[in-house]
C-alpha cells in the first residue's frame, strides 16, 4: 500500500495537470468555433459529448491510488466496514425517496466502487447491500460492486 501511495503522490500532479491541458483545449477549440455553434446544434452537442468522454475519466482517480486514509486505516477492517455502511446507507436513502411529480425518479442503481470495500471485501457491501433491500447486478468486484434497488419495481 505504500508504494501505491507514493504512486499517487506522484501521479495525481500529472493527471491534474492533464485534466487542465484537455479542459484548456476544448476551451480554445469552444471559442474559436463559437460562430459554428450559433448555426449548429449538433456540433456543439458533440463537443460536449467529446468534453465529457475526455474530461470525466481524468477527473476520476484509478483503482490502484491510494489516499492517505486509506494508508493510514490499512488492516482496519472496522474503519472499512464503517465506510461501506456509509456509502450503502446513503445510496438507500437517496433510492428510498418517494417520487415526487415533475421531480427526477430517484437512482435505482449504484456502485460501490472498490477504494470504499477494500479492507472488508465485496461480500461485505453484498451483506449490508442485501439487508437494507438491494440486489446484486452483474459486476467485476475488482473495480466495483453494482447494486439495483429492488423496491423500485
Amino acid at each position: 500500500m505504500t508504494a501505491r501511495f507514493v504512486l499517487t503522490v506522484l501521479y495525481t500532479p500529472v493527471q491534474i495537470v492533464l485534466w487542465l491541458a484537455a479542459l484548456a483545449a476544448f476551451l480554445v477549440v469552444g471559442l474559436v468555433t463559437e460562430i459554428i455553434t450559433v448555426f449548429s446544434t449538433s456540433y456543439e452537442q458533440g463537443l460536449f459529448k467529446a468534453m465529457d468522454q475526455v474530461l470525466d475519466p481524468l477527473a476520476k482517480w484509478p483503482s490502484w491510488c491510494v489516499s492517505w486514509p486509506e494508508l493510514r486505516h490499512e488492516g482496519d477492517t472496522a474503519y472499512y466496514r464503517a465506510r461501506v455502511e456509509k456509502r450503502v446507507g446513503r445510496w438507500t436513502k437517496r433510492a428510498s425517496v418517494p417520487r415526487k411529480p415533475g421531480k427526477p425518479r430517484p437512482p435505482v442503481e449504484c456502485a460501490i466502487p472498490v477504494r470504499d470495500y477494500r479492507g472488508v471485501g465485496g461480500w461485505y457491501v453484498a451483506q449490508v447491500a442485501l439487508a437494507q433491500g438491494w440486489e446484486l447486478r452483474p459486476t467485476d468486484v475488482r473495480k466495483e460492486v453494482r447494486l439495483w434497488w429492488s423496491a423500485a419495481s
